[in-house]
């Protein structure tokens, strides 16, 4: 594991107001995050998980602070400058899969890579690799809705590793499956730590899958810090 962060979250603020109120939903958060590790974020729903990643992922900015992803300062970079950051750099897996119901699991995979307009061959090279690495290789012609809640999140997690990701952030990404396909999720993210060298930023409430992170970051009305592996 490189001893240089790939990611850096300095002094995170974010408060979201409606009216007279406010919700503090980020109190100065800072934690750094390595190559090569799993790291779980754990908190209660609406603890200000998904806030987090959203700050990390360039999807919303803070009220303060910033965030470092690569030697990219996401939290001042423009719209398009952004953009090229998700597309080269981040990857995304949501609860909610996200894929496209009238395409194959080998097009949903293939979608980023045709943004990059990476060449024919290897795409298809690519796309055969991502859904053998997720053990898909029988459903590649098959589209979402003759796919199991499991097989359509590891068309996602492909799809996510399409353009070779330093940085994978999954949202609550085991919420919609049973507990033990979650945690067959939650291995499948962890072996491809390894074998991709890619760093995953996972947030989840479910204790069994905190287990299989290397680190777990607790947040609590806004407030990050670390928590001791179980």
């Amino acid at each position: 594991m490189s001893n240089e962060p790939l990611v850096v979250v300095e002094g995170l603020r974010k408060v979201y107001r409606s009216g007279p109120n406010e919700v503090v939903a980020l109190r100065e958060v800072s934690f750094e995050l390595f190559p090569g590790e799993l790291v779980a974020v754990r908190g209660r729903s609406g603890s200000g998980k998904t806030t987090l990643l959203n700050q990390i992922g360039g999807l919303d900015r803070p009220d303060a602070g910033r965030v470092v992803v690569a030697g990219h300062e996401v939290t001042a970079m423009s719209e398009e400058s952004l953009l090229g950051l998700r597309r080269d750099v981040l990857g995304f897996v949501f609860q909610s899969f996200g894929l496209i119901p009238v395409l194959s699991a080998a097009e949903n995979v293939g979608v980023p890579m045709r943004l990059v307009r990476m060449p024919v061959a290897e795409r298809e090279e690519r796309i055969g690799m991502l859904l053998a690495l997720v053990g898909l290789e029988q459903h590649v012609n098959q589209r979402p809705y003759e796919l199991s809640g499991g097989q359509r999140q590891r068309v996602a997690i492909a799809r996510s590793l399409a353009n070779r990701p330093r940085l994978l952030i999954a949202d609550e990404p085991t919420g919609q499956l049973d507990s033990q396909t979650g945690r067959q999720i939650m291995e499948l993210l962890r072996a491809l730590v390894r074998s991709e060298g890619v760093t995953a930023l996972v947030a989840t409430h479910d204790p069994s899958l905190i287990t299989l992170a290397d680190r777990v970051l607790e947040i609590s009305d806004g407030a990050v810090r670390e928590a001791a592996l179980a």
